[in-house]
C-alpha cells in the first residue's frame, strides 16, 4: 500500500537519507502490485455503506500495475533525486540488518518485511478471470464497487518531493 505516510515508497527514501547502499533483498525482483490508501478507504466506505451485500465475502484490493522492489527504489530516486548505490544482497543477509532494526522506535526495517520482499504479492486472478466470475462465491475487487485504482505515478511526487535537497522549489527559478 503507498500513501502519504507509507512503509513502501517512503521506505526506500529514508532509506537513502541514512545509508548510503540500500540493499535489494534478493536484488529486489520480486513483484508487488501497489494500492493507494485512499482507494482502499474508499472500498471501505462502499462496504459499510452495504455490510450485507459483503458478509463473508472478500474484496480484493490490488494496484493497477505490478513492479518489483528494484523498480519502485529507481523511481523513488527518480522523484528524490537521491543517489544511493542499490545492493543486490541475499534475503538472509539482509534479515541480520533487521534483526538490529526492528528495536528501533519507529523501525525502519524488519525481518518480517524482509519476509514479504522475498515473494510475489499479485492479485490471483488476471482482470479477465475476476469479471467472469459467476455472483455465488465471487471474490469482489475494487473495480466491482466503483473503485478505480489510482496509478502511483500519479500520487508519489505529492509526497516524496520533500527528500529532495531543496525540495520541489529547487527546480524552480527565483525560489533560491
Amino acid at each position: 500500500m503507498f500513501g502519504h505516510e507509507d512503509k513502501l515508497l517512503n521506505l526506500f527514501a529514508k532509506m537513502a537519507e541514512r545509508f548510503p547502499v540500500i540493499p535489494l533483498v534478493d536484488g529486489g525482483h520480486a513483484l508487488t502490485q501497489p494500492v493507494y490508501v485512499d482507494d482502499v478507504a474508499r472500498t471501505i466506505n462502499r462496504i459499510v455503506d452495504d455490510p450485507e451485500m459483503f458478509e463473508g465475502r472478500r474484496v480484493d484490493c490490488f494496484g493497477p500495475q505490478d513492479y518489483s522492489y528494484a523498480e519502485l527504489a529507481k523511481f523513488v530516486y527518480d522523484i528524490t533525486e537521491q543517489e544511493p548505490t542499490l545492493s543486490d544482497v541475499p534475503a538472509e543477509v539482509v534479515k541480520y540488518g533487521a534483526n538490529v532494526l526492528q528495536y528501533e522506535g519507529n523501525p525502519m526495517l524488519t525481518p518480517d518485511m524482509v519476509d514479504l520482499w522475498t515473494e510475489d504479492y499479485l492479485p490471483e486472478m488476471t482482470a479477465e478471470k475476476y469479471a467472469a466470475q459467476k455472483q455465488l462465491g465471487k471474490v469482489f475487487t475494487m473495480k466491482d464497487l466503483g473503485v478505480e485504482a489510482t496509478p502511483i505515478e500519479k500520487m508519489a511526487f505529492k509526497y516524496l518531493y520533500r527528500f529532495r535537497k531543496g525540495g520541489h522549489f529547487i527546480l524552480a527559478e527565483g525560489y533560491h
